[in-house]
């Protein structure tokens, strides 16, 4: 090998570890000047945390309300009340025919002592049918086929209602497409919130760094006359605006999370009343790690555009 390709090897590694030693400072010296200004810290990073919360926390809403009508939403099953005076044996005999029927996956015959049983095991339930009697009680209630469709639940549940001894068809099909109208609103709604907020954090944090640079316009202009490149002199800032991003991210999640621990106890215990298991969920490790890349990103790019601007107008005559 030449001394001339030597040369330029080492030429070559010099302006590479003077470049990573830059970026090192760059995110250190960053740091540093935010600390330097706490309580104007805790205002950017408080203004930009509540921005980034709100739609965090209306998507985390839909997520779980969407869990909790999941079963509404995916579940097909057609429900037949029969009337009181079709008897089990009968009942059975009606399931029996349906499960022939190719547009029928799956039929369950619930009879009244299966009914009153379930019931009776119910605690806020259970002491008024032991004072109604549990004949009186049983003689009450009917017997329920639910039937699960193979093709079309629609036309499914128009043919059951044709049954003589069908008393009243439930179907849920109406309900299930009004709670996915709602969703669908709800999302479209959560990515324009997303979009408000996130413009205005950007503009939160382009702010302060065009403050923090005002402030150092004098030793900007002393490294482009020198001829430092706008990388050089946009690389602190750049990271500024990233450790900004990151605390209000940070922010933003401690304050969703502190919600959610307020919140899911009682949630659970209301859904315990109903005889639900539902639980109230919170953000996930992997979606907290995007919230957190994401809001430094947004960081980054507050101070990219304020600082771009800037060069562009202080860049000395001639470069």
């Amino acid at each position: 090998m030449s001394d001339r390709h030597v040369n330029e090897r080492a030429v070559h590694s010099s302006r590479f570890g003077a470049w990573l030693d830059h970026h090192g400072y760059s995110i250190v010296a960053s740091l540093g000047r935010m600390l330097r200004k706490p309580w104007a810290t805790l205002l950017t990073i408080g203004v930009m945390g509540v921005a980034l919360a709100l739609p965090l926390g209306l998507w985390l809403v839909l997520d779980n309300v969407a869990r909790l009508g999941g079963e509404v939403r995916e579940s097909r099953e057609i429900a037949v009340f029969l009337n009181t005076e079709v008897d089990a044996a009968k009942a059975q005999v009606i399931a029996d025919s349906l499960r022939a029927r190719g547009d029928v996956a799956k039929v369950e015959l619930v009879t009244p002592q299966q009914a009153l049983e379930q019931l009776r095991a119910r605690p806020d339930l259970a002491a008024a049918i032991d004072a109604l009697g549990a004949e009186q009680a049983r003689a009450a209630l009917p017997s329920v086929l639910r039937v699960s469709p193979k093709g079309d639940e629609l036309l499914l549940a128009e043919s059951l209602k044709t049954l003589p001894e069908a008393e009243r068809v439930q179907h849920d099909a109406i309900w299930r497409e009004r709670l996915d109208a709602w969703l669908r609103f709800g999302g479209r709604a959560v990515l324009v919130l997303a979009m408000l907020l996130g413009l205005g954090a950007l503009l939160v944090v382009g702010n302060t760094v065009r403050l923090d640079i005002q402030s150092r316009r004098e030793e900007i202009g002393v490294l482009q006359l020198l001829g430092a490149s706008d990388g050089f002199v946009r690389r602190p800032f750049l990271y500024l605006g990233v450790w900004y991003g990151l605390g209000a991210g940070a922010l933003a999640l401690a304050v969703l999370t502190a919600a959610w621990m307020a919140l899911r106890q009682p949630l659970a215990d209301l859904a315990a009343e109903y005889g639900s298991g539902f639980t109230l969920h919170g953000l996930d490790p992997l979606p907290a790690a995007c919230v957190l890349v994401a809001a430094g990103l947004l960081g980054w790019l507050g101070a990219g555009l304020v600082t771009g601007h800037y060069l562009r107008q202080t860049r000395p005559v001639g470069r």
